[in-house]
Formats: structure tokens, C-alpha cells, sequence
């Protein structure tokens, strides 16, 4: 079982914009924040959006060695189009758009989305 996920962010502000709002959509809420960082939690796990002096100044490449992207249960099918066609909205592009949302096969419902820096997030609807 994960306990907790760190993701280095370039720009805290946008990755928050985007990342963390689609956090708080999927039901994550505000555990803590710092100057330069703010941890969304579901019950136990908690994701953390950090950007200091250490974190690199660039693009998050996922085809880069290292995560390539998280994916999460984003309810039935109907609540996956709602919240993919939101996040256009909140920085995110679709992905592999000539296949969605079947981009990881006829029986994976999905839509793959990435923000503005890079970041990729999945989100699968319910068998």
C-alpha cells in the first residue's frame, strides 16, 4: 500500500491550478501547506505538490526515466467525460484525442490528460 507520493513541480501556483484542483475533484482535500508546497490527502495517502530550491527549473518529460504518470478511479463513465471535459478548463490537454477515450484499448474507458507543464494524469472510469 502507497503511503504517500512527492511530486517536484517547476511552477507550485500552476501545478496547483491544475493538479490540484483535479485533486480536490476526485476528493482529496487540502491537508497542509507551506511555502513551498501543499499535500492533498484521501483518507490515509496524500499526494504533496512541492517546488523549493532543489526542484529543477523544467518541463516534466514523461518519457524521461521515472514516473510517467498516476492514474485514478474517476467513477462511471458519465463522471469521467464530465470531469475530462472540466479539466480543459483548469490547464489540462486531452491526450491521443483521435483515440479517446478508448487510447488504452476498446475495453479501457479512460481519458488521458496533461497540464501545461508536462504532468500526465489518467482517469478511468468503472467496470
Amino acid at each position: 500500500m502507497l503511503h504517500h507520493v512527492e511530486i517536484w513541480v517547476e511552477d507550485l501556483a500552476a501545478s496547483t491550478a491544475s493538479l490540484g484542483w483535479l485533486l480536490t475533484r476526485l476528493g482529496y482535500t487540502v491537508n497542509s501547506q507551506w511555502a513551498n508546497g501543499i499535500s492533498y490527502s484521501c483518507g490515509e495517502f496524500y499526494i504533496v505538490l512541492e517546488s523549493g530550491p532543489d526542484a529543477k527549473k523544467q518541463r516534466h518529460d514523461r518519457r524521461a526515466p521515472g514516473l510517467n504518470h498516476l492514474a485514478f478511479q474517476a467513477g462511471t463513465r458519465q463522471d469521467l467525460d464530465r470531469l475530462a471535459a472540466e479539466a480543459l478548463d483548469h490547464g489540462f490537454a486531452l491526450m491521443f484525442a483521435q483515440l479517446h477515450p478508448y487510447a488504452g484499448g476498446a475495453q479501457h474507458y479512460a481519458a488521458y490528460l496533461e497540464d501545461a507543464a508536462g504532468f500526465e494524469v489518467e482517469l478511468v472510469a468503472a467496470k
